[in-house]
């Protein structure tokens, strides 16, 4: 009898669990037995089958309540030589599953798709997009399983944040999780209100660790001389990676993952740029309390919220009956309330032989609305005369000066414009 294995990949997501029960759930009720592989790929590399254990509907019925994986998970790389892929494929032949669902983000996709070629056929594989990033390769409305859970939880923090920068007037540095794409970290930023949020999308790849610093300082110095000494700024971790790697001392020797990315934890990016922030705002004699906080770890295993129950729900059934019904290589989406099966080779990139990362789309309404609400120097602060003179003494600075200093972060703002629908409002009626 066909056996239907499922796997866990990459990090953390709430709604893992979610996935994992419905599939089994699904598969059971069509006579499919199901098969758990513990820490995801680690051990099929090892050839170890005593870490792939059966799953029943009572195992799993009330799984998805909670956060974290029922399986385990790991960042075990089978791609890493076809040896590797080879054992993978030789284990799960041994237990007997020849349908296998992964759970994972862009790695484990990538992992996936890699498995099934190298299988020519003789095992079928479908993968559900996880990941609190938000940004595997889907259509901009359709959200990956974990970001609304990690959101949630991530403005909940932000939003005690702010009670306490006002109530101790300080400023706080939140560094969300996202490695390429900054979704979280607009995502918590625009729905908390905070005071700004700093993607890198919307730098110039590489960007001096100084634009950064001048960004969140006019920030401040805008904040201050509006008569406030408070606020919070959301910060995308996956800014590390877009810096000038000499601008930050010792980033090339940090560790790597299995996958060869930086790993970003253990580059202490929010004291870094307080410490700069600080001493850029000393240069102008201007002292001020700031505190660095990393969401992260917090968000990842949280219990998910109804609207990932459900979306994961959705997707772990889908996947489970199409790869039954003998579909393989696809991922598998929910798009306007339908299922959508998409080919990995659609979503591969045919340079990189990767998935492709879907960024925040600085030119939508969605980004302009929430920088329009952001506290950060624009275009009319060097425009308006009086504007001007205000932020130049609070800068300790004359106006020249202060132009001079700051005045290069809106140049390009200046010339495309961020008001939101500026080219797509419709024509009203005339009466």
């Amino acid at each position: 009898m066909s056996k239907l294995g499922i796997l866990v990949g990459g990090g953390p997501a709430p709604g893992i669990n979610s996935v994992i029960g419905a599939a089994a759930i699904r598969a059971t009720s069509s006579g499919v037995e199901v098969l758990g592989v513990h820490d995801g790929f680690k051990w099929l590399i090892e050839g170890d089958t005593t870490r792939v254990t059966p799953l029943s509907i009572t195992d799993t019925s009330r799984i998805h309540f909670r956060g974290g994986s029922a399986l385990g998970i790991s960042r075990a790389n089978p791609t890493k030589s076809p040896e590797m892929l080879a054992r993978c494929l030789t284990t799960l032949d041994r237990v007997g599953i020849s349908m296998l669902i992964t759970i994972g983000g862009d790695d484990t996709c990538y992992s996936a798709s890699e498995l099934a070629k190298a299988s020519h056929g003789q095992l079928r594989v479908v993968h559900v997009p996880k990941t609190i990033d938000n940004d595997l390769d889907l259509p901009q409305d359709v959200y990956t399983f974990g970001f609304q859970t990690a959101r949630h939880i991530g403005v909940e923090i932000v939003k005690n944040l702010m009670v306490d920068a006002k109530t101790t007037s300080r400023w706080y540095f939140v560094v969300a999780m996202g490695r390429k794409a900054g979704h979280l970290a607009l995502g918590i930023g625009k729905a908390a209100g905070a005071t700004l949020t700093l993607v890198s999308e919307e730098f110039e790849n590489p960007v001096p660790l100084a634009t950064i610093v001048d960004t969140l300082a006019g920030g401040i110095l805008k904040r201050l001389s509006q008569g406030r000494t408070d606020g919070v700024a959301v910060l995308a971790e996956g800014l590390v990676e877009h810096i000038c790697p000499s601008d930050i001392e010792g980033l090339e020797g940090v560790e790597r993952d299995a996958h060869g990315h930086i790993r970003i934890a253990e580059v202490d990016f929010g004291n870094i740029v307080k410490a700069a922030v600080q001493s850029r705002l000393a240069e102008m004699g201007i002292k001020t309390t700031v505190i660095s906080k990393n969401i992260g770890y917090e968000v990842r295993c949280a219990d998910p919220i109804p609207f990932d129950m459900e979306y994961t729900r959705d997707l772990g059934y889908c996947a489970a009956h199409y790869i039954i019904e003998g579909g393989t290589q696809v991922l598998i989406s929910i798009q306007r309330g339908h299922f959508v099966p998409v080919p990995f080779s659609r979503i591969m990139d045919p340079v990189t032989g990767r998935m492709r990362v879907r960024m925040v789309d600085i030119s939508s309404d969605r980004y302009k609305i929430a920088r329009s609400y952001m506290l950060r120097l624009t275009p009319n602060d060097f425009e308006d005369r009086t504007e001007l003179a205000r932020l130049a003494q609070a800068a300790n600075m004359t106006p020249a000066n202060f132009r001079a200093r700051f005045g290069y972060l809106v140049e390009s703002e200046a010339q495309n414009s961020m008001t939101p629908m500026s080219d797509s409002r419709p024509q009203l009626p005339q009466f």
